[in-house]
């Protein structure tokens, strides 16, 4: 479990998120959701570090990473799988390369147990006996699943998703979430997931805080989410008058 206890971070005289708490379960897809500039972003670089905030503090597991010295963040940090929004894999490398890139820096492994986990991990994402294959062989779907398999690679206790389904088409986009909140809950990870994708959210939103200029304000899961009658949360979600009509037909 990732745990924010009153949380703000400031540049300058503006406050970017503000006293923010929030609990996310392992073995659970726990989103965040807000307009652009609500804060998502840099909550999420307050949480792996790249960030200190100006008050509260990350627990992971009980760990108060914000207080960390930077020897011992690195060690939580071995622990933490990422999925850029834009994938991030490196164009010079194999797709095998890609995925075992966190094993050779970050584990003892032999290479015959590299190259296990690799394809292990393929499998997971439906990859398999793509490893010779290099990034820009790849569709946009699959360069998604191919960094997802280098995030899990490492068997991470915590994976972060940073719009996962960016420059997806809808048919793709549900592939993506269904895998990982598939992985999610095979290996019982804390998944933390930031996104504006509201298909992402009614579908596997099992835990989700919407934030809304710099703070908490909802939380609740998917199917409350239909139910709210939190003004800012419900202009977000059905912002869109065809959305508002095929879920108000469902409910």
């Amino acid at each position: 479990m990732i745990e924010l206890q009153n949380i703000t971070k400031s540049f300058g005289d503006r406050n970017v998120v503000e006293n923010v708490s929030f609990k996310f379960y392992e073995g659970k897809t726990n989103l965040v959701i807000g307009e652009s500039g609500s804060g998502k972003t840099t909550l999420l670089k307050v949480m792996v570090g790249l960030h200190q905030p100006n008050s509260g503090a990350v627990l992971y597991d009980g760990r108060d990473f914000t207080a960390l010295a930077e020897k011992e963040k690195q060690g939580v940090r071995k622990e933490i799988g990422m999925l850029f929004q834009g994938g991030a894999l490196f164009d010079s490398m194999t797709l095998e390369q890609n995925v075992r890139f966190p094993l050779d820096m970050f584990t003892e492994l032999t290479e015959a147990e590299k190259i296990d986990r690799v394809n292990f991990c393929l499998e997971k994402v439906k990859l398999v006996d793509k490893n010779a294959l290099y990034p820009s062989e790849l569709s946009g779907g699959m360069k998604k699943r191919a960094a997802l398999a280098r995030a899990i690679s490492n068997s991470p206790n915590y994976l972060f998703c940073d719009e996962p389904n960016s420059g997806l088409d809808p048919k793709t986009s549900i592939v993506i979430d269904e895998l990982i909140h598939d992985i999610t809950a095979e290996f019982n990870i804390t998944t933390v997931i930031i996104t504006h994708d509201m298909n992402s959210v009614m579908e596997i939103g099992e835990n989700v805080m919407f934030i809304h200029k710099g703070q908490n304000w909802w939380t609740g899961t998917k199917d409350e989410i239909l139910k709210t009658n939190n003004k800012e949360l419900y202009d977000f979600v059905f912002a869109s008058q065809f959305i508002k009509k095929i879920y108000s037909e469902k409910s």
